[in-house]
């Protein structure tokens, strides 16, 4: 779906027989359809058609092809044979577009996927519809030949725009809900400034109306802007999964699907395999409001983004992989009722608590990388002033800084600490001999696994990070300890 793209070569042909068009390669009906776009864009603009029998040729024969992208180069490949299209469009440029009935060229779904796979194939010139330009304009180093109806390939030069060779710029997010307006829950502000600089998976836990949710929402605001090339990936992912062609994403994704949402819609696939929730919050936030309410096997399809990075769509006739980098940000009720451990009397019976608790199992728990408890607030506090150093804009400034430390060690401004592999763990952990003392006597007391002793150090390396320290101190470990220990108290 535009990482891995195949030329599709357009051959035509005329010959002496009654008056038509066939179309061969392995089209499906959109692309066989496309003969009658065809026919009645000519007859609209006053282009002639070869009164002969036409042969399209769609090479390779063999692969499967089921996009109306194909209109526009088939309807040049009939202008060429007729001797109608001009030099200037060679053999070096690509066609992109969908044909209306009267010869407007309209947009096409996953432009920016397309034109990266073909600028991977050495193609530098493109012909694409008008309404593409937006989001065409995003990738540098090409040229765009931009139309709005097939007569403009033989009426007027085409002029090429040259593509964007800087990255946009971007502003910060404006915050839905700003962190100095959620009264105390500091450790938890904490936790959420620890997820967002190194890119950590958090969950919050406590009882209803102590501002999960809102501690949530407050998430997008303290993340960095998108870089040039993540506003591409998720730009082009966006398109693929709406029909807003032109929308350009220059905000990070916040995502926020309900409990009853369908396992297609979260994980993707369909009949026609779009990406889903996962993959649409790609580079931004996965927000999974009472998580234990989800689908059992929705929850257990999380498990490789959640470890990898992406998520495999395998069906009978295609196996897709969509990219789904993401912050998990789930929240739970200690019970169904929510009131288990709190000033209120909890009404549930031991049963049903046990089987609440086992809908989150033990292996999605391990690939989070933050447990928190959310306590109830009190309500002194509620109305009272906001606290200075704390707000959206002071903890955004702490969070680009210790980004901007981790893009200096791993040379990449798009690496952060929770996707570092076990070499580069190893490499650029640096914990001082005490802090290697204290994680392992800890390691052994609470018998964490494998993979959970690798998070400590990854979250204690961000920590280590957001004070601009060089080398893990012991204190770094104990707060990222802190953050596991919660989840065996809890779960």
């Amino acid at each position: 779906m535009g990482s891995v793209g195949t030329i599709i070569q357009i051959e035509c042909q005329a010959s002496n027989g009654l008056p038509s068009i066939v179309i061969v390669g392995l089209g499906n009906k959109a692309v066989d359809e496309a003969k009658e776009r065809v026919r009645s864009a000519f007859a609209s603009t006053g282009i002639e058609m070869p009164r002969k029998r036409i042969t399209i040729n769609l090479a390779p024969a063999d692969l499967p092809k089921d996009s109306t992208s194909l209109d526009l180069p088939i309807a040049a490949s009939i202008m060429t044979v007729n001797g109608q299209l001009p030099s200037q469009l060679s053999k070096d440029c690509a066609m992109i577009g969908e044909i209306g009935l009267n010869g407007d060229v309209r947009a096409v779904r996953g432009i920016i996927g397309i034109l990266l796979a073909g600028e991977r194939l050495g193609i530098r010139k493109y012909v694409i519809p008008a309404d593409n330009v937006k989001q065409a304009m995003l990738i540098p180093n090409i040229e765009i030949f931009p139309i709005s109806n097939i007569c403009e390939l033989r009426t007027r030069p085409l002029v090429p725009l040259q593509a964007a060779s800087q990255p946009f710029a971007t502003s910060n997010p404006v915050a839905k809900v700003c962190l100095s307006d959620i009264a105390g829950q500091t450790q938890a502000k904490r936790a959420l400034e620890v997820a967002a600089a190194g890119g950590h998976n958090i969950l919050l836990s406590g009882p209803p109306g102590t501002g999960k949710s809102m501690l949530a929402k407050a998430m997008a605001g303290i993340l960095p802007p998108l870089t040039h090339r993540e506003m591409l990936e998720v730009t082009h992912l966006h398109s693929l999964a709406s029909n807003n062609y032109d929308e350009l994403v220059t905000d990070r994704p916040f995502r926020a699907p309900h409990h009853s949402s369908s396992h297609v819609s979260i994980v993707g696939g369909g009949a026609k395999t779009r990406p889903g929730e996962i993959t649409l919050s790609h580079k931004g936030v996965l927000f999974l409001d009472e998580m234990p309410e989800f689908n059992r096997a929705t929850l257990e399809a999380m498990r490789q983004p959640l470890e990898d990075g992406l998520i495999t769509i395998s069906r009978i006739r295609q196996t897709i992989e969509y990219p789904a980098d993401f912050i998990l940000i789930a929240t739970a009720n200690p019970c169904p009722c929510g009131f288990l451990g709190s000033s209120k009397p909890c009404e549930c019976p031991t049963g049903q608590i046990v089987r609440y608790k086992q809908r989150l199992s033990g292996p999605i728990l391990d690939r989070i990388d933050l447990h928190v408890t959310v306590d109830n607030v009190q309500h002194n506090t509620l109305l009272g002033s906001k606290v200075q150093g704390n707000d959206t804009a002071a903890v955004r400034k702490r969070v680009a800084r210790a980004r901007a430390v981790q893009a200096k060690r791993f040379s990449s401004s798009e690496k952060i600490n929770a996707n570092m592999d076990n070499p580069e763990i190893k490499a650029f952990a640096k914990l001082a001999d005490q802090s290697r003392d204290l994680l392992n006597q800890a390691a052994a007391k609470l018998n964490l696994s494998a993979r959970s002793y690798m998070k400590v150090v990854k979250v204690s390396r961000t920590i280590a990070d957001l004070e601009e320290s060089t080398y893990i101190r012991p204190e770094h470990i104990s707060e990222a300890l802190q953050y596991r220990t919660t989840r065996l108290q809890q779960w």
